[in-house]
């Protein structure tokens, strides 16, 4: 599967333009949306499950946010009836023993990658979605 479109969701604005040029650097994927606020990005994706519009392949999702965090978001996510596999990446700077064990829980969860993303961080995501394609 072609990872065409990646959600970025994190607040750190800073965080985000550096991860898209990376991504775009490393042709990652052909399109990225990025959403500092994670409620945004449920509405989008329930926006686009119910229209049936372009649904990401990819979403990059940090933790530690203001409102609402990442495993509300998760939370949130799963109660959507989404039949399409959108493969989710924790993206954090958190090292919290308790965060690495808490994601394991979550079935869409397929990786915990520490900050700040690299070039060589996105290959291995790369392989990790091939995997599983």
């Amino acid at each position: 599967m072609k990872n065409k479109l990646t959600y970025i969701i994190d607040d750190d604005k800073l965080n985000v333009k550096l991860m898209s040029i990376l991504i775009s650097k490393n042709k990652f994927c052909d399109e990225i949306e990025s959403f500092h606020n994670p409620q945004l990005a449920l509405d989008k994706l329930k926006h686009c499950f119910v229209t049936n519009e372009n649904l990401p392949d990819t979403i990059l999702l940090d933790l530690n946010m203001p409102v609402m965090d990442g495993w509300q978001f998760l939370d949130e996510f799963l109660l959507i009836a989404l039949e399409k596999k959108i493969i989710i990446f924790i993206m954090t700077s958190s090292i919290d023993p308790n965060d690495i064990e808490k994601t394991k829980k979550y079935r869409v969860v397929k990786d915990y990658i520490d900050k700040p993303i690299t070039a060589q961080k996105l290959d291995l995501l790369r392989k990790l979605i091939e995997e599983i394609n």
